[in-house]
């Protein structure tokens, strides 16, 4: 997986905002104003994802490539390798279920504004 394929697929979800808040390699991407995916743009071997605890576990031990959350609460996100030991479709799955997860838990207004 490629930085271009993983941002080019995260663009193209409604609302979708990026920046770099904690220093200039540290891209995040968001919705609502509130990050759903962040990377690091010097070294892109991973990108953390939110996601729903159970399958957390879940993917955790199918893949190695899938561990908790580097700097993120272990419980709600993953650290997802992107060097080939996870397969691209299921990344960019995991960027949608992340993008999910953070525009449901958005007010019903911002939702709105989003997706009218």
């Amino acid at each position: 997986m490629t930085l271009d394929a993983f941002r080019n697929h995260c663009m193209t979800k409604p609302g979708f905002s990026e920046d770099t808040p904690f220093d200039a390699k540290t891209l995040c991407f968001r919705v609502g104003g509130k990050i759903f995916a962040i990377l690091d743009l010097e070294v892109f071997d991973f990108v953390n994802l939110k996601c729903d605890p159970e399958r957390s576990e879940e993917l955790r031990e199918r893949y190695e490539g899938i561990t908790p959350g580097y700097h993120m609460n272990k419980k709600w996100w993953n650290s997802v390798s992107v060097l080939g030991n996870v397969p691209d479709k299921l990344i960019l799955d995991l960027a949608d279920h992340s993008y999910e997860l953070i525009f449901a838990s958005l007010p019903q207004k911002v939702q709105l504004e989003i997706c009218p």
